[in-house]
């Protein structure tokens, strides 16, 4: 079938997957702008780093496609593209610096959810202008940042994502009751640095879209193409 006459952002997730398995590059582009947003996100998360971030998006998607043979639709793409979108980010950040364990820091919490300063945080964030939203979306993407990694990502995923818990915890390989205990914390630990006036601006955090969603898009079906996995006019897989 001539691919030019699919509506592919009209199709399935699962009709997407198994064209994609079958090496149409389309369906990989549609599938990437469906999770970009949300990958890219996960992985600043982790990383705090937005150059870094897109590398680890990148890297994972290219692992994660070259594998897709063995994706069984047993849990949703999107959630299994996260669980190595996180592993691939996690593992570059071991290779950057230790880190301090989840576990280390909510015993010294002592479990009273303490609350991390937010230097600078203005008393009135003035008026709701575009220059105004600007800055306070970089106010909260600071706060943010200095969350506990363990608590960061939860926070981003259902806060700002606005993931389901039960998605999410499926997503990080939590439990239900960690991922709740996880997310109240974090945004007890926000309260004092974020003023409700400001919540609206959580959905726009951490943009990824228009030209940054096409590069890694086009960088990762590249990669895809010299590695011999896309199909081409023929109907076959093309060779590196």
């Amino acid at each position: 079938m001539n691919s030019a006459r699919i509506d592919y952002v009209a199709l399935k997730t699962s009709d997407l997957v198994g064209r994609a398995q079958g090496g149409d590059p389309d369906a990989f582009r549609v599938i990437m702008q469906r999770a970009n947003q949300r990958l890219f996100r996960v992985a600043r998360s982790v990383l705090r780093d937005e150059i870094e971030a897109e590398d680890a998006l990148q890297d994972a998607y290219v692992r994660a496609f070259l594998g897709l043979a063995r994706f069984r639709g047993d849990a949703d793409i999107v959630t299994w593209l996260t669980r190595i979108v996180l592993n691939e980010s996690r593992s570059r950040l071991r290779r950057r610096r230790p880190s301090e364990s989840l576990d280390a820091v909510e015993k010294a919490q002592g479990g009273k959810g303490q609350i991390i300063p937010f230097p600078g945080a203005p008393v009135d964030a003035g008026p709701e202008s575009d220059a105004a939203r600007s800055q306070i979306r970089g106010l909260i993407e600071q706060a943010v940042d200095d969350l506990p990694p363990g608590y960061r990502v939860v926070f981003i995923m259902r806060d700002v994502e606005e993931c389901t818990t039960e998605e999410t915890a499926a997503s990080l390989g939590l439990k239900i009751e960690t991922v709740k205990t996880r997310l109240h914390r974090a945004r007890r630990m926000l309260r004092q640095a974020l003023d409700a006036r400001v919540s609206a601006t959580l959905v726009g955090a951490f943009p990824f879209l228009g030209l940054r969603c096409s590069r890694i898009t086009d960088r990762v079906l590249a990669r895809l193409e010299r590695a011999g996995r896309l199909r081409t006019e023929t109907g076959t897989f093309s060779r590196a």
